[in-house]
């Protein structure tokens, strides 16, 4: 086999509480927060001189996380366009199945979220739609329906 299974997806972030605020809002599990002092990060990373705190957060059944990293040294670098539409090259969004979207999107306004688009359904199967929260960062939101 050549995977055992997807880990985590990182996002780097200027505004590390405002972000994990949001995910926390969204259901995730926020497992820890702090420095990373490991001098393999460097190495890995292709980075020297690397000062960054970090934040895993889990999804409640465990098995998927997003990373948040802050980066203090070298600064992160923004990309352009800031809020860059569905069609631009590279990561676009993370897809979380949920309960009850009309209230994931409710809670989420609360830390500032909007809605991309609209709020749609497929067929009778999805109601989905896409949010953007703080610093640009898209999630998509889908509730199976039956």
């Amino acid at each position: 086999m050549a995977i055992q299974r997807m880990d985590n997806v990182l996002i780097v972030v200027e505004d590390l509480d405002a972000v994990i605020a949001f995910f926390v809002e969204l259901g995730m599990e926020l497992q820890g927060k702090g420095p990373l002092d490991w001098p393999g990060a460097e190495r890995v990373v292709g980075l020297k001189d690397v000062r960054q705190d970090v934040a895993m957060l889990r999804t409640p059944d465990g098995h998927n996380g997003i990373e948040l990293v802050k980066f203090h040294q070298p600064k992160a670098i923004a990309p352009e366009p800031k809020d860059a539409p569905a069609n631009t090259l590279g990561i676009r969004r993370v897809m979380f199945a949920v309960d009850d979207i009309e209230d994931v999107i409710a809670r989420l306004r609360t830390h500032g979220a909007e809605l991309v688009g609209e709020l749609e359904q497929y067929e009778d199967v999805y109601r989905l739609c896409y949010v953007r929260g703080p610093e640009g960062i898209v999630v998509g939101l889908a509730e199976q329906l039956n």
